[in-house]
């Protein structure tokens, strides 16, 4: 508050915006520090269960025990796609047959790719304001110090003195602004990396899950 006090609206402004930008970077990383977690314990457990089960019907009908993994969504969305090609099927008097002339594993392949490209928007959603406090917040700080050091000399130059009790308390005024804008920008940058390489590895395992499903959705119909 002495800091407030003292020092000009500029550099409160500027503080401001940072200490805005620091909570909201903070909410985030708590925010997406549940999500990603949730996200990688419920895909383990749907994993061990999709092997365990095998039966798509069963599994499909437990995926609401599984709301927050990428892969569950990934599998709801393959079944759909599954479902209406069986139902294609019906109509031609063949409940068997899930044909490639209708489309099928491309038809899945796709539906696969939506679900996967959603789910990614979904896990990246908020990232970029990490990544932007990371990389403007020591600049904005910097701002404040530039513009409090100008403030300083000019006081300076108004008392016509330059003795270090006179330009200490102005530089160190406004060197906070470069402090805050580094605590800003700090955790931002270690909780944006850290969960793009979490999701890097979500993104691998919904990968690898598409190629599994759609090899025993081929396999399945090869054998019809």
């Amino acid at each position: 508050m002495g800091i407030f006090a003292v020092t000009g609206p500029v550099v409160i402004a500027v503080l401001v915006i940072l200490g805005l930008f620091s909570v909201i970077s903070v909410g985030i990383i708590f925010f997406k520090f549940l999500q990603v977690y949730r996200a990688n314990s419920q895909s383990e457990k749907f994993l061990d269960f999709f092997w365990k089960v095998k039966k798509f019907d069963s599994i499909n009908a437990q995926l609401d025990r599984f709301t927050d993994s990428p892969l569950a969504v990934l599998f709801s969305e393959g079944f759909s796609e599954l479902k209406k090609l069986m139902e294609k099927g019906d109509e031609k008097e063949d409940p068997e047959v899930i044909s490639t002339d209708l489309g099928g594993i491309e038809n899945i392949s796709r539906a696969l790719r939506r679900a996967t490209t959603s789910e990614i928007t979904r896990l990246e959603k908020y990232l970029t304001f990490l990544a932007t406090t990371g990389s403007t917040a020591p600049f904005i700080g910097l701002f404040g110090t530039v513009w409090g050091i100008m403030t300083a000399f000019k006081g300076i130059g108004e008392t016509g003195s330059a003795s270090l009790a006179v330009v200490a308390p102005g530089i160190a005024e406004a060197l906070i602004a470069t402090a805050v804008g580094l605590v800003a920008a700090i955790p931002a940058v270690m909780g944006y990396n850290h969960f793009q390489h979490k999701i890097k590895v979500l993104i691998s395992e919904m990968d690898s899950f598409t190629t599994e499903y759609l090899n025993i959705v081929q396999r399945s119909i090869s054998r019809k």
